[in-house]
């Protein structure tokens, strides 16, 4: 690729994922800023491990909810408890930035709780967007709350039959 050609691609380029990641101590301010907007935000959460076609065909239907996705990952340890031994497989900022890198997410934030009853909080969704291994009798009622008397509602989006990272590390297990 010829100078001139890279700098009209770089000279083009403004978006930057790194700039996407949110440190847990801006997510305020971050939130009151995009508030500013007027604009509907819409929060999921989770471990996303090793991302598949599951995770993006759900994070595409969740920003299809709103005007912007902010996604909040649960760090390495909270990912251990919940995932078991041997996991995450990816380390929490590695995770992070392949989330922050994909076009429907607008921004993500690590967080340390197995639950996101604290990043809930800090985000203050105006839709709160789980997958549908949940209902909402089963989503964590401390979350269920969280978002429910900050005004927020909740959607339960379908999962993609037979995509998920364990049934992905099972066949990576056999090979």
């Amino acid at each position: 690729m010829g100078v001139a050609k890279r700098r009209r691609v770089d000279k083009n380029c403004g978006v930057h994922f790194r700039d996407k990641i949110i440190a847990w101590d801006q997510l305020p301010a971050w939130r009151e800023s995009f508030r500013a907007t007027g604009k509907k935000l819409v929060v999921t959460n989770g471990c996303f491990d090793i991302l598949h076609l599951g995770h993006v065909t759900y994070l595409e239907s969740a920003r299809q909810l709103g005007d912007a996705l902010l996604v909040g990952v649960n760090g390495d340890q909270a990912a251990r408890q919940l995932k078991g031994p041997g996991r995450p497989v990816n380390s929490e900022a590695d995770r992070a930035a392949v989330l922050a890198a994909l076009a429907s997410v607008e921004g993500v934030c690590i967080f340390t709780e197995t639950t996101a009853v604290k990043f809930l909080a800090a985000a203050r969704p105006d839709v709160y967007v789980k997958g549908g291994d949940y209902t909402l009798d089963t989503l964590n009622q401390d979350e269920r709350r969280t978002v429910e008397s900050i005004g927020g509602k909740i959607m339960i989006i379908p999962l993609v039959a037979g995509k998920s990272t364990t049934a992905l590390l099972e066949k990576i297990s056999q090979l």
